[in-house]
């Protein structure tokens, strides 16, 4: 318990620099631009491209940074390309996945079995859990009527979602472009 609280204290600390909010705004941008690109199958399954940049901002910067970050681009997206009504239960998804994700990958190398369980954890708690109960009140229709099509959608996701982040991020761990972006660090 005490290594998630320092964990937790040292990507706050991430959070008050002024580079952390920079190169989480540039990478915002990125994701917006992504977002783009999400493909749209029925009413209510998509795919996206833009987790790639949240997850890459959880690894950077940790479980606080991550979780705002998620929150404040869901807002973002939905400001600059309003689909639908504005449900604020919708905005702790990507909030959480933050978390979960900052969580798993933050001071930690990538690794595919790392992957492959955050990856698990954010289809099962975010996208089958939070994000069928919040259709299900905004729709009206029942949790479990939902849940099936989205179980089906994200046990397909789930091994695609983890090789996509596995193969970027090491790329980019690789090219040398993490210790870039990480480096230097603030003093509080």
């Amino acid at each position: 318990m005490k290594k998630l609280a320092t964990l937790f204290t040292e990507s706050f600390h991430e959070f008050k620099c002024v580079r952390t909010l920079t190169i989480a705004g540039m990478l915002g941008a990125v994701a917006i631009v992504l977002g783009y690109l999400t493909i749209q199958i029925g009413d209510y399954v998509k795919i996206g491209f833009s987790t790639i940049v949240n997850q890459m901002v959880c690894y950077l910067f940790g479980p606080v940074t991550g979780g705002i970050f998620g929150g404040a681009l869901d807002i973002l997206k939905y400001l600059v390309k309003p689909v639908g009504g504005y449900f604020p239960g919708l905005t702790l998804v990507p909030a959480t996945a933050g978390v979960i994700y900052g969580i798993s990958y933050y001071k930690k190398p990538i690794s595919l079995w790392r992957v492959l369980a955050a990856e698990l954890l954010v289809a099962v708690i975010c996208n089958m859990g939070m994000t069928t109960w919040c259709l299900s009140m905004i729709t009206g229709k029942g949790f479990l009527a939902l849940l099936p099509v989205r179980a089906l959608k994200n046990i397909i996701m789930w091994p695609i979602n983890s090789l996509l982040f596995y193969s970027v991020g090491k790329a980019l761990e690789a090219s040398g472009m993490c210790r870039f972006l990480k480096m230097p660090r603030c003093s509080l």
